[in-house]
């Protein structure tokens, strides 16, 4: 492999002066060029994500209209694209590059004219009856990364076997500075597309209980405006927005990592949420490209707790079955989350289906779908008329879980008080997750292989009655790198590396029943937990 002449063709189609500037820079360092060429960004189910630089191993402008022309080449002239970008750097530029390349291939291009959230483009898919979507964000990504991800006609993400049929096709494009490019495309305004999305997901059943103070974050994302326009058009007061965190910033300068799951990224949302002057019952962020949705609760003190996203999808999932009284209904969750749907769906004679994690898996659970969720903090919340997004959804679920605290409120009640029902009625399900983070992906490698080769007999004092290799597939699902634990007591032990992130997770879970004091059963279900942790921290040797 010469990465001189690799770089040298790289640098005669770059039309982007920054990375060209960037890789000339390099062209004397064999390693960093090794880096940015000796691999290629693959381009899979999750479409492209990774760091912004030069090179088929970055996102980069020549990335980005390769894969457009690869998704031109799969779909054919004539079908329409709606094309959508949240606030990361380069994701405007991206986004016309895209209709630039859809469009000069002789495709019909809907461009979003401002920075919107991912599931507002999920929505118009549908809506505008388009052949498919292109979504320019990273998520929750530190602010290095970006991405690129693709919707078929349905709304959903896209899943085999046409990704490995736009990765083939991106992989026959010749040189980006060959490609016709074109500029007729038409510009979404707020009023062609956010007003039916809001339309639609304040048309969800949402009580008629109204009085409720919500301190909110966007976390620097594009969440901010939709978000309190969604709660003011159902009839709510406006959220109270953290101030230093109210407009999209790529550099997400306030936080560590821009996911209300990491630590200290909840705390500016939790010491507005506390102030005197807001004292708020709840407090709700989202993630920069406004798809997943965090909720804490008020304690008795005045202090917050953050709800799990089990604990979350436990009490939307519940609300949705509540409301809803179709013949052909169906919710759904992933094989990571809480058991706790399947016993809340049973209760109301609902089937509940197990998916892999992801929501492209969730949305092809089958028909009469009217509510999912993953325990990374992801919902879809739908009635007996269906889901408005087939995606997650983090902002009609925040106006959801609005819904449910005002009603809550109303009645004298909390959040918190609403899980105590559900764990005296269905068992206490406590969840947690053991993620380790790794500068070195082989470390993943290696400790799964460990653990296939040498199963664990016990862990946290529970003996392992059954172990699942996820790889040869279970239950009729397809195959996925993971290992299933199923212990004594109804205890189970989920390990898999992560999908978009260098991590290997660890989902636990422990069923207890309540027989008298919920909180001293949540406390023995922490205790269990921790001793699940203790012994997995050791097992994986990471």
């Amino acid at each position: 492999m010469d990465l001189e002449l690799l770089a040298a063709d790289w640098l005669a189609q770059d039309p982007d002066p920054v990375t060209r500037a960037e890789l000339v820079a390099l062209l004397d360092d064999p390693a960093a060029l090794r880096d940015r060429f000796g691999a290629k960004l693959e381009f899979g189910t999750a479409g492209l994500r990774g760091e912004l630089g030069a090179g088929p191993n970055r996102m980069n402008r020549v990335t980005v209209m390769r894969a457009a022309a690869g998704l031109a080449a799969v779909l054919g002239p004539g079908k329409l694209v709606v094309v959508g970008y949240d606030a990361r750097h380069n994701s405007d530029v991206f986004a016309r590059d895209t209709a630039a390349v859809l469009t000069g291939a002789g495709l019909r291009v809907a461009l979003m004219g401002d920075r919107y959230p991912t599931p507002v483009l999920a929505f118009a898919v549908r809506h505008l009856a388009a052949d498919a979507g292109v979504m320019v964000t990273a998520s929750h990504n530190p602010p290095r990364d970006n991405g690129y991800k693709v919707y078929w006609g349905d709304g959903t993400q896209i899943v085999a076997p046409v990704d490995g049929e736009i990765s083939r096709a991106i992989n026959a494009v010749g040189r980006v500075d060959e490609l016709p490019l074109g500029d007729e495309w038409v510009t979404l305004g707020q009023g062609a597309i956010v007003q039916p999305y809001l339309d639609a997901v304040t048309s969800l059943p949402l009580g008629d209980a109204r009085e409720l103070r919500v301190a909110y974050t966007p976390l620097h994302g594009v969440g901010g405006s939709t978000l309190a326009a969604a709660f003011m058009a159902a009839g709510f007061k406006s959220p109270m927005i953290v101030g230093a965190q109210h407009r999209p910033d790529p550099d997400f300068p306030t936080v560590a990592f821009p996911n209300p799951e990491e630590p200290g990224a909840m705390d500016l949302a939790l010491e507005l949420a506390s102030a005197p002057a807001v004292q708020a019952d709840i407090v709700i962020a989202n993630d920069p490209d406004a798809d997943r949705c965090a909720v804490g609760a008020r304690l008795p003190d005045g202090r917050f707790r953050m709800l799990t996203g089990d604990e979350v999808g436990g009490l939307l999932g519940e609300h949705v079955l509540r409301n809803s009284s179709g013949p052909d209904r169906l919710v759904a969750t992933t094989i990571v989350s809480s058991s706790l749907l399947g016993r809340i769906a049973e209760a109301y004679g609902v089937p509940c289906t197990e998916t892999l994690t992801g929501f492209k898996w969730i949305m092809k659970a089958g028909a009469g779908l009217i509510y999912g969720y993953e325990e990374a903090l992801g919902y879809s919340v739908g009635s007996d008329a269906g889901l408005p997004v087939h995606d997650k959804d983090g902002v009609s679920a925040a106006l959801t879980i609005g819904a449910i605290a005002a009603q809550a409120r109303k009645d004298g009640r909390t959040l918190l008080d609403l899980l105590d029902d559900q764990a005296r009625t269905y068992g206490l399900h406590a969840t947690a997750q053991l993620s380790v983070r790794v500068e070195d992906l082989s470390l993943i490698t290696r400790a799964m292989d460990g653990l296939r080769e040498n199963p664990p007999a016990e862990l946290g004092g529970r003996k392992v009655e059954s172990a699942e290799d996820l790889a040869l597939g279970a239950n009729g699902l397809p195959p996925t790198d993971g290992l299933r634990y199923r212990l004594a007591g109804g205890a189970r032990v989920v390990v898999r590396p992560s999908g978009t992130e260098p991590k290997l997770k660890c989902y636990l879970e422990v069923v207890l029943p309540v027989a008298g004091d919920v909180a001293a059963t949540r406390a023995q279900a922490a205790e269990d937990l921790d001793a699940l942790k203790r012994d997995l921290s050791e097992v994986l040797g990471l």
